[in-house]
């Protein structure tokens, strides 16, 4: 999932300064026990606006979108079991991510080098965001994720208060359609024999 990764920034202070109270919850909080309680679990790939080319280059090749996040608290990593519907294809991906609690961000290492995104916890605890290269007008990025394909109109009106606190485009969002999901019968295999390596 490269496109949720993005290259260290700063804070989201500056660019919150002088703008309207409501963009205040854009602010990555430092990341607690109880945050990765929340983030921990099945996960779907709802929507994104990701300005960084590379990053919207993937995003557009993505039809469908579910991942896992399992939280080891006392490592500060985050197990990712990702199945992603890619041209027609399921593709899955089973990678760690780090945990940088003090300035609320996740980070992988790539090929390219460690990539971060800003956690961002929404009203709602069903859905959150990930934000990217905040400071950079150019390569700014937003996406969102709930735990269900189907999302309601009151979910996405965050996200899209989110996006035009960033200055981002409703008109640039590109979604992820669940019907076109391929990676069910690979999850259920994996979920099944998961089962019997507990039961063994």
């Amino acid at each position: 999932m490269v496109l949720a990764w993005a290259l260290p920034v700063l804070s989201l202070l500056p660019l919150l300064d002088a703008q309207d109270p409501a963009c205040a919850n854009l602010t990555a909080m430092p990341i607690t026990n109880a945050t990765l309680e929340r983030i921990s679990g099945k996960w779907f790939y709802i929507a994104s606006v990701l300005q960084e080319p590379s990053y919207n280059r993937e995003s557009r090749q993505i039809q469908a979108d579910f991942f896992y996040f399992t939280p080891n608290m006392t490592e500060d990593k985050i197990l990712l079991r990702e199945y992603q519907t890619i041209r027609g294809q399921c593709i899955y991906n089973s990678s760690y991510l780090e945990v940088q609690r003090e300035n609320g961000t996740l980070s992988k290492h790539l090929s390219d080098g460690k990539h971060f995104a800003y956690l961002l916890l929404t009203k709602d605890p069903k859905t959150y965001m990930f934000s990217f290269f905040p400071e950079d007008e150019k390569n700014r990025g937003l996406s969102f994720y709930a735990d269900k394909q189907d999302v309601t109109e009151e979910q996405l009106r965050e996200f899209y208060d989110a996006l035009r606190c960033m200055g981002l485009q409703e008109t640039d969002i590109l979604y992820t359609d669940g019907k076109k999901d391929l990676c069910g019968p690979l999850e259920q295999q994996h979920e099944e024999e998961r089962k019997r390596n507990q039961e063994s």
